[in-house]
């Protein structure tokens, strides 16, 4: 029989929309939680989210549904959920109502395609975190034919401000006077990584697309668009982040 799925007690609160992490920390220290009818004031409490009856000031306090959202950002789009300049951000294009949902990694304000959002911290972290290795797959546009041996020195790597940069595959899909088409893909996905290491190399970026994540294709969704992940794809996408 499968082990229950603990999780800190400040954590399942925040999911729950009751405050962020931080203050419910301070709800608990304060002992307005009961967990099954029992006062909590430990921070490190665990409570299992399938069986636990968890109220502050006494009123019972229920999970929200879990949410797992694929979205179609364009370029020109922020992944946050305020912008101090009023920008656009990725929130502008969901309903408002989901505005406690969270980016599950990011892409730059100037690149585009398939992203992730979600309230499941446990989904963010297997598909964000290094250890487990989700491969995030991208389509890049530079100006100029480049050449063969350029997927070579992709994977390779390059060091730039202190950080070796590498992708765990890549290859090129069209070559032209004008302009070549690759096909790159990341485990880790650091700070503008691509944009990074084609700048190391002098390539410049036309167009920057995440094409995607684990096995979730960005498909024909249109630009702007979102829609929900299956049952399937999302059992799928856990499959792939194991250690």
């Amino acid at each position: 029989m499968p082990k229950p799925m603990l999780v800190r007690l400040q954590k399942w609160l925040a999911d729950a929309g009751v405050a962020s992490r931080r203050a419910s920390e301070a709800i608990i220290l304060e002992g307005r939680v009961e967990v099954n009818g029992v006062i909590v004031r430990e921070l490190g409490a665990r409570v299992d989210p399938a069986v636990a009856r968890v109220t502050v000031d006494g009123r019972p306090v229920k999970p929200r549904r879990k949410l797992h959202v694929a979205l179609h950002k364009p370029p020109g789009f922020l992944c946050t959920r305020k912008d101090p300049e009023n920008r656009r951000t990725v929130f502008d294009l969901v309903p408002a109502e989901w505005g406690h949902l969270y980016p599950v990694g990011r892409l730059d304000r100037d690149s585009e395609g398939l992203m992730l959002l979600t309230n499941d911290g446990e989904f963010c972290l297997r598909l964000t975190h290094p250890r487990y290795g989700v491969l995030k797959t991208y389509h890049v546009m530079v100006e100029g034919r480049v050449p063969p041996d350029l997927p070579a020195q992709l994977t390779r790597g390059v060091w730039d401000a202190g950080q070796r940069l590498r992708a765990h595959r890549a290859r090129i899909l069209e070559a032209h006077q004008r302009h070549s088409l690759l096909e790159i893909e990341l485990r880790e996905g650091k700070n503008r990584e691509i944009r990074r290491m084609l700048g190391r190399l002098g390539w410049t970026i036309e167009r920057l697309a995440r094409v995607k994540v684990g096995p979730i294709k960005l498909g024909e969704l249109p630009p702007g668009k979102w829609r929900m992940l299956t049952p399937a794809e999302i059992r799928s996408l856990l499959a792939q982040a194991t250690i």
